[in-house]
């Protein structure tokens, strides 16, 4: 185990891919915490351009509230809430200012859209609860533009459609479900939880110019869609996909409710054949939708999301597990790293110390032999000192002037000499190598690799210099340069009578001096 930590990096346990998984789940439960502080339930309506959204949510509402028709209608995002007053109104963004309702078609129709909106702002539309049943329990229903209607729509749905609790993609029965529509409830199965939905294929009132394949059609969109929400999604079991599918007419739907609610009979001559089973099945979706959503508001809003929550916690868990025990084989391995280190510190301390004691003793023979030598071959210099000062030659004056440089001059050849005679007498150069060499082998296997490349080798330049200071030495020399000649009579009488007396008789100053015959 020691060796799968070698060479790596003690400072951190965590590997980046840990530490990337814990910083998305953390954003997951971030995301998954604001959605169950809402005191509402959100239903996102999703879907192509002109799949018909705009008019399946005024069906539910019993009004064409929002704007809808042929082509590109709806350009930002509509959000519906109930209000408990009789009053419609809506604000946006920008204001909360109250404005009239059927200003929503020049504020969000995108054949006239008001120019401080652009595609990704919001428009809330408030309803009133006594006119439409669904919104009496805080729901939300959030319309949307088609998922093909620019690039940053998808960013705009991560901002207003995402966190719904409830999704009801409205498909165009003329057509198929499209990957684009699949990949965005794939995100938010990554994102959050895996979603709730409920999947409308609109305008299947086209059907009824085909009778021949209504139902291979109609079979075909079930297989497609439950194969999506059961195998592909897994959001539902086989058995309950299917009651998650419908095939309604939302255009006819809102028409014959706008009527009914003018007085007219609901089944008017604009209606197409089997109207009355497309108004059951859109009553049968509404039905069903009401029931999942309050009846079945706990499981509906917290169930998936706890799921998900949990899911989210087991990948922290096993990420923290995966982390203690890296950290635990990083403990044992630094245990051991420091009783090895401990083991080696105490080998070399004890190494170091035998090489001081040696490298010591080393010092103190090659000092002695030094001094014994440098003793010897002063003392042979000393006694040539004679040869020496003869060797000299320089031309003498007596003046004070010439003679201090004389002396100078006597000096420095006498240190010279000297000092060459020392020099080539005393080399120890050699000694100084081999004992720098002994140390630097000594002292080598202790150390690590790249320190031993580091250390250099013995120095070739090492060379003994000398200071006899004679300049010091003859500081006090007088020198005596009078003329003396050993037979004159003064050197006669002092040589028989000694200094002093020879001075006194001299000088005729002592008549009791005794000569001896």
């Amino acid at each position: 185990m020691s060796e799968a930590w070698r060479g790596a990096d003690l400072g951190q346990v965590a590997v980046e891919e840990q530490s990337l998984e814990m910083q998305s789940c953390a954003t997951k439960l971030s995301t998954i915490r604001e959605v169950l502080l809402r005191r509402h339930m959100k239903v996102a309506f999703f879907g192509r351009t002109s799949n018909g959204k705009s008019t399946v949510i005024n069906a539910m509402l019993r009004d064409r509230v929002l704007p809808s028709g042929i082509g590109h209608t709806t350009n930002c995002f509509l959000r519906v809430e109930g209000t408990d007053g009789d009053e419609a109104y809506l604000t946006t963004e920008t204001s909360n200012e109250r404005r009239n309702v059927t200003t929503v078609n020049q504020l969000a129709h995108a054949l006239h859209m008001d120019p401080t909106l652009d595609s990704g702002s919001l428009v809330k539309v408030f309803w009133p609860k006594s006119r439409c049943a669904l919104l009496r329990d805080d729901l939300v229903l959030m319309d949307s533009p088609g998922t093909d209607v620019t690039l940053e729509l998808d960013s705009w749905i991560d901002k207003f459609c995402l966190d719904a609790d409830v999704f009801v993609l409205v498909g165009n029965a003329e057509s198929t479900l499209m990957n684009t529509e699949k990949l965005f409830f794939h995100k938010v199965s990554e994102r959050i939880s895996k979603p709730n939905i409920f999947i409308l294929h609109n305008r299947w009132d086209a059907s009824v110019s085909e009778p021949e394949y209504i139902e291979e059609v109609r079979k075909q969109h079930l297989d497609r869609c439950v194969s999506f929400l059961a195998e592909e999604l897994k959001v539902v079991g086989l058995d309950e996909a299917p009651g998650r599918i419908f095939f309604v007419s939302a255009k006819e739907v809102l028409s014959s409710r706008m009527q009914r609610a003018q007085g007219m009979p609901e089944t008017g001559g604009a209606l197409a054949e089997g109207f009355q089973e497309r108004l059951r099945e859109f009553q049968t979706f509404e039905r069903t939708f009401e029931e999942f959503i309050s009846q079945s508001a706990v499981k509906t809003k917290f169930e998936q999301h706890t799921v998900r929550a949990w899911q989210i916690t087991e990948a922290i868990k096993a990420v923290m597990d995966a982390i203690n025990i890296a950290s635990a084989d990083r403990k044992i391995f630094c245990l051991e790293e420091r009783e090895d280190q401990r083991d080696r510190l105490d080998f070399v301390r004890g190494q170091i110390n035998r090489l001081t004691d040696n490298v010591k003793e080393r010092i103190r023979t090659l000092t002695d032999d030094v001094t014994a030598k440098v003793a010897a071959a002063l003392s042979d210099q000393i006694r040539s000192l004679p040869v020496l000062v003869d060797e000299f030659r320089a031309d003498f004056n007596p003046t004070q002037e010439t003679l201090e440089l004389y002396k100078t001059k006597l000096l420095q050849h006498v240190e010279e000499r000297m000092v060459g005679c020392l020099s080539h007498r005393c080399s120890v150069s050699v000694l100084i190598r081999d004992a720098q060499r002994h140390m630097i082998d000594s002292v080598r296997p202790l150390l690590s690799l790249s320190t031993q490349e580091q250390l250099s080798a013995p120095s070739t330049s090492f060379e003994l210099t000398y200071d006899l200071g004679l300049a010091a030495l003859c500081a006090d020399f007088r020198e005596n340069i009078e003329f003396q000649f050993s037979l004159g009579w003064t050197a006669l009488v002092t040589r028989f009578i000694g200094a002093t007396n020879a001075k006194r008789a001299l000088s005729g100053s002592d008549r009791r001096l005794q000569v001896f015959p």
